[in-house]
């Protein structure tokens, strides 16, 4: 069965590289130039996985994440010549689940393209692998290559939250409204003290991670092994 891509770009040469060079690695491709074109397609062609601009025609391509969103959880990566911060925490805030800059290279967007692909495997088990570390959700236990780590509450909270989707950016706000509440958005600092904490029971040299990830002024990530 091969895999949908829906292309969202009012760039002609653009979709023609994207349809190209997707193409040639065996995926189906599906192209809107406008985000009504896009909305359409999404309801009606179900693709697998979305590629989005941002700048189009009739109007911003937020649009068409936000007509998306919550309900469709089919993995959408921007592709936006917009480099601003505000705008990248925008649309992963809107369930985004990438964001790369115009120009990028093939390579890192098939692997994007691979990470996101990959989130559409069965549901969450009880018990999480990331690299040397193991989640086991029902017993709250945490072992890093098979030693048992001792987390607080909210560490391990905030440790199974990255873990639900790996190698995907998530905002400061995200986990700060799933980790201490809504009311929490705005408490970056209580972030950066469980984060450092955090790195400190997970991580070989907290100084420089290698697992938990920040993406500076967005949020962080959990590297996906």
């Amino acid at each position: 069965m091969t895999t949908t891509i829906l292309v969202v770009d009012d760039d002609e040469q653009v979709r023609r590289f994207l349809r190209n060079m997707l193409g040639g690695h065996g995926y189906t491709i599906v192209e809107a130039g406008t985000a009504a074109a896009g909305i359409d397609a999404v309801l009606h062609q179900r693709p697998d996985i979305v590629l989005l601009d941002l700048g189009l025609p009739d109007g911003d391509g937020l649009a068409v994440l936000r007509a998306m969103r919550p309900d469709d959880k089919t993995p959408v990566i921007v592709l936006s010549a917009r480099d601003k911060e505000g705008d990248k925490i925008v649309a992963l805030d809107l369930g985004a689940d990438d964001y790369l800059t115009k120009p990028f290279g093939a390579g890192e967007l098939m692997a994007r393209i691979r990470v996101a692909l990959r989130r559409l495997g069965p549901a969450p088990l009880d018990v999480v692998g990331v690299g040397p570390i193991r989640i086991d959700q029902p017993r709250h236990q945490v072992t890093i290559d098979g030693q048992i780590v001792h987390l607080t509450p909210i560490e391990f909270k905030l440790l199974v939250e990255l873990a639900r989707l790996p190698g995907r950016v998530l905002t400061h706000r995200h986990l700060l409204r799933e980790v201490w509440g809504p009311e929490a958005v705005e408490q970056t600092q209580y972030l950066r003290v469980h984060v450092a904490a955090l790195r400190r029971k997970i991580e070989q040299d907290p100084a420089r991670p290698q697992w938990l990830i920040t993406e500076a002024g967005i949020g962080y990530r959990l590297r996906d092994a």
